[in-house]
């Protein structure tokens, strides 16, 4: 007897802590992050085409300059599918081009400060010898591809709020740090494994009863 409640006690605390640790993990991480595969080169060398990319899902008020995301824009591209660009400058910056126009000292300037791209394409800032200012609306983003050659970005609708895009259209921030995806997955992982160790524990209480229980006869038994 004191068996058998043993086994139970313990098949409910691993099956029950097991299943609130699979789905917890499993819901925080579907609502929390997801992945895109890149389809353009127009973030080359950083990102290349057919490279698998985890992304974050935050809103465009969480993310800053530097950071690359994926964002929508109906009304610029075709088939409403996510673009993944990278954040030059947020609302209120004065982003201008460029010091060193044409030379390979070309820098993009933001508030009057140039900016330091070691992961532009070839070292190339503008490469599209079209001088730009804009001043970012509040509320809005000012969007750049790494391979500013060949990506079609804020710099192409300056007539529309200065190429920018409200930060309402962002889906997530990539993300190269995998430790909290990868964190999950292990809780994903510990959780099923308790949960099975539950389900066996079960059995064992459903055979340990079926042993203690006497069988009945075959036949009626007379009185």
């Amino acid at each position: 007897m004191h068996k058998r409640r043993g086994l139970t006690i313990t098949a409910w605390l691993l099956g029950t802590l097991g299943l609130l640790l699979l789905v917890g993990s499993v819901t925080f991480s579907v609502a929390s992050y997801s992945t895109a595969t890149v389809s353009s080169d127009s973030m080359a060398p950083t990102y290349t085409i057919g490279q698998r990319i985890v992304f974050e899902r935050v809103g465009g008020d969480d993310v800053r300059p530097g950071d690359v995301v994926l964002y929508t824009a109906p009304e610029r591209y075709q088939f409403n599918e996510s673009v993944m660009q990278r954040v030059i400058a947020v609302g209120g910056d004065h982003v201008s081009c460029c010091t060193g126009l044409g030379t390979p000292l070309e820098r993009i300037t933001v508030d009057g400060r140039p900016l330091d791209e070691p992961y532009v394409k070839d070292g190339v800032a503008d490469g599209m010898h079209r001088p730009y200012e804009v001043t970012v609306p509040d509320g809005r983003l000012f969007l750049l591809g790494d391979h500013r050659v060949n990506a079609r970005d804020s710099r192409f609708f300056t007539s529309d709020h200065g190429g920018t895009v409200p930060a309402t259209a962002v889906q997530g921030r990539v993300i190269d740090n995998y430790t909290v995806p990868v964190l999950l997955g292990v809780a994903a992982l510990l959780g099923l494994l308790l949960a099975l160790a539950g389900l066996g524990f079960g059995i064992a209480v459903w055979a340990v009863r079926r042993r203690v229980t006497p069988p009945l006869p075959p036949w009626p038994v007379q009185a």
